[in-house]
């Protein structure tokens, strides 16, 4: 009877409770509803009533398996101190740890070591939505020594609005707003470092910043991600196959990164950015012009898939030893 009793024990133990603060925004809605229904999930949530109350907040914070942190840098890290509870772990979907020492870096895909050490981690933060393309795409090729670590890289990338959070997407849904966008797309960062810079310079392993140009487009989800090369800048005799190979071997076990083959880059007219929508799915592609020694990288996911909701999904399932999902992401209403 105690051995039954004991294993009933331990079945109940695997349902995991999960703090989701700052369940309200973009990123958190769709964690929620992409938890809700689970069985070995409980999402634990603070009554509306209390919802700035700070020790009701404490006092989910502290008790929850798993802390989910979906808010802007500085109430992220402030968040932190509000944890007593050293069995607490944290997922950290915003950009204020990503470089921080005693973090583990979140993109299972970085090398073959990374999914175990997100599995072993107690402080885990989620990458960004532009430097998972970007790191996708350069580091197994810095890796296997295909390019050079000191080559002037530059990424560009167009991202649906909803990557903007929830004021971009009223100013590009709103007309009535004074600052609404009625173009088709939007350049911005203009005057200040991106602050994805630094994560696609560290994980990337780049000996300098890239560049980095990221635009909105008039569409709600869905990134293209460009990073051209010059070949005659890197090692001597490397080719657009060997990129392609290497990536491929790279992500051979993925569950969700496809390579395009050689004939599938050949049949390519076009890339789309919503291909991937509502999945956690990322297709990188290696293209190489006629009549140029160019190659352009590509990437194509969705930013609030791979690039957000479901990035952290992934997380929390190598976190907490569970069965890994197929990467679906609830659509936005």
């Amino acid at each position: 009877m105690q051995s039954v009793l004991n294993a009933l024990g331990q079945k109940e133990r695997l349902v995991y409770k999960v703090f989701i603060d700052g369940q309200a925004g973009t990123t958190g809605l769709q964690i929620h509803s992409r938890l809700n229904h689970r069985k070995d999930i409980e999402i634990i949530e603070i009554d509306p009533t209390y919802r700035k109350d700070l020790g009701a907040r404490r006092d989910m914070i502290n008790s929850a398996d798993v802390l989910i942190l979906c808010l802007p840098d500085e109430p992220a890290i402030e968040a932190i101190k509000l944890i007593s509870n050293d069995k607490v772990r944290v997922l950290d979907a915003s950009s204020a740890h990503r470089v921080a020492d005693g973090w583990t870096y979140g993109l299972p895909e970085l090398s073959t070591q990374q999914a175990s050490d997100i599995a072993s981690a107690r402080f885990v933060s989620n990458p960004g939505c532009y430097p998972t393309g970007a790191i996708l795409l350069l580091r197994p090729l810095i890796d296997a020594r295909l390019l050079n670590t000191d080559y002037p890289y530059s990424v560009t990338a167009i991202s649906g609005y909803t990557g903007g959070g929830r004021d971009s997407i009223e100013r590009f849904e709103n007309s009535e707003r004074a600052d609404y966008i009625s173009s088709h797309s939007r350049r911005y960062a203009l005057h200040h470092e991106h602050k994805h810079i630094k994560e696609m310079q560290a994980y990337g392993n780049l000996d300098y910043k890239p560049v980095f140009l990221p635009s909105y487009g008039r569409y709600r989800q869905g990134i293209t991600l460009q990073i051209p090369l010059h070949l005659a800048l890197h090692k001597p005799g490397v080719t657009a196959r060997q990129l392609r190979d290497a990536l491929t071997l790279h992500y051979i076990n993925s569950n969700f990164i496809h390579v395009l083959t050689e004939q599938e880059t050949q049949v390519t007219e076009g890339i789309e950015p919503d291909v991937h929508n509502n999945t956690n799915a990322v297709t990188l592609g290696v293209f190489s012009p006629e009549g140029t020694d160019h190659i352009v990288l590509t990437a194509v996911y969705d930013n609030l898939g791979k690039g957000a909701s479901g990035a952290t999904v992934q997380n929390l399932e190598i976190m907490l030893g569970l069965e890994p999902s197929n990467g679906l992401v609830t659509p936005l209403s």
